[in-house]
């Protein structure tokens, strides 16, 4: 009897065991186009959804939820885009000239009736005295009938001079480039644009119609002597059916022309391969990228197949190659397993 009930009792433990890793890996961060930014010891992620989803961390892996940065909707945004339904998209966090900036994007999905916006804080903390955001209003609009490019989508860089550039788009005719102004809440003016990627748009395809052109997200990192352009080709939020997946290229200035490995301007359809889905995760996309602790770090989201193609957070260490191309291991899409902590009491 004692060595049965010896057996029942290990048989038990294992089962609780195996629960508890259920558990955990049930209680992973869901989010969509991920966003990070580190004040003091801590790390800030930023979600497409509701107000934008934000969470805090001590350590990239255990993530407490902080709830949402609008309390309610950018005055502007209904006006801009009538069937904004308050998740906004697409959130870029920066700091600059002692505040952080977050940019972000209202749109309907698949429209061309679109705007990039921004809210300024102080601190990312919610619980320190001085935080609170200000909405400093729109900063691009996108107009149907008017363009062929849409206002989504919005990561800013800054040039060896200190000037803030402004990276977007959304299919259509693809990613545009534009400069702000020296208070980053408006375009620089003269206006000053640049196209700096596309995909072939068959002709004749409507205006008001997306198309195939598969192509948004981009994201530019500066490393040693090259910008470094990630944008996101294929198709997002999907299920089994989705085909995202991250190409680079790279430039030596900001504005391009940025081209691949095999020397193909992004512009003409170019763009080398950084990370593709697979049997696990799939959609994977919608990057950031960040030099934190002595790494680089690559932020994406990616739908995970046993859990009804959920989004997840993943955050993979990136590598560089003889050439300094950015390469990532697949195999970090399984390693890298979030958290998310119960609610604070």
């Amino acid at each position: 009897m004692s060595l049965l009930k010896n057996r029942f009792i290990h048989l038990t433990m294992s089962l609780l065991g195996l629960l508890s890793c259920i558990c955990v890996q049930a209680t992973q961060v869901s989010v969509h186009d991920p966003a990070m930014a580190k004040e003091g010891n801590t790390y800030y992620l930023f979600s497409t959804g509701p107000g934008i989803t934000f969470y805090s961390s001590l350590n990239m892996k255990d993530w407490q939820a902080e709830g949402r940065v609008f309390a309610g909707e950018p005055g502007w945004a209904r006006g801009v885009a009538p069937t904004f339904n308050d998740h906004i998209w697409a959130p870029d966090v920066q700091f600059h000239d002692g505040k952080y900036y977050l940019f972000y994007s209202v749109s309907g999905f698949g429209k061309l009736a679109s705007g990039i916006g921004v809210t300024t804080n102080k601190t990312l903390n919610p619980r320190s005295p001085d935080y609170r955001w200000e909405d400093q209003g729109l900063v691009l609009q996108s107009i149907p009938g008017r363009d062929l490019w849409n206002a989504i989508d919005p990561n800013i860089i800054t040039d060896e001079k200190g000037v803030a550039w402004m990276s977007f788009g959304s299919f259509w005719s693809g990613i545009k480039l534009v400069r702000l102004n020296e208070n980053w809440t408006k375009l620089a003016q003269p206006q000053e644009w640049r196209s700096i990627a596309q995909r072939a748009r068959p002709a004749f395809t409507p205006d008001e119609s997306a198309g195939p052109a598969e192509i948004e997200a981009p994201f530019i990192f500066k490393k040693g002597h090259y910008y470094y352009l990630f944008t996101s080709w294929g198709l997002c939020c999907q299920g089994a059916n989705s085909t995202y997946h991250l190409v680079v290229g790279r430039s030596a200035n900001v504005t391009g022309p940025y081209l691949d490995r095999s020397g193909k301007d992004m512009l003409q359809g170019g763009g080398s391969l950084v990370l593709a889905g697979n049997a696990s995760w799939q959609g994977v996309g919608h990057n950031s990228a960040y030099s934190m602790n002595g790494k680089d770090y690559l932020v994406l989201h990616a739908y995970e197949t046993a859990d009804n193609y959920l989004q997840k957070l993943k955050i993979l260490e990136i590598q560089w190659d003889q050439d300094n191309w950015p390469m990532l291991d697949p195999k970090d899409l399984d390693r890298y397993q979030s958290t998310l902590l119960p609610a604070k009491k």
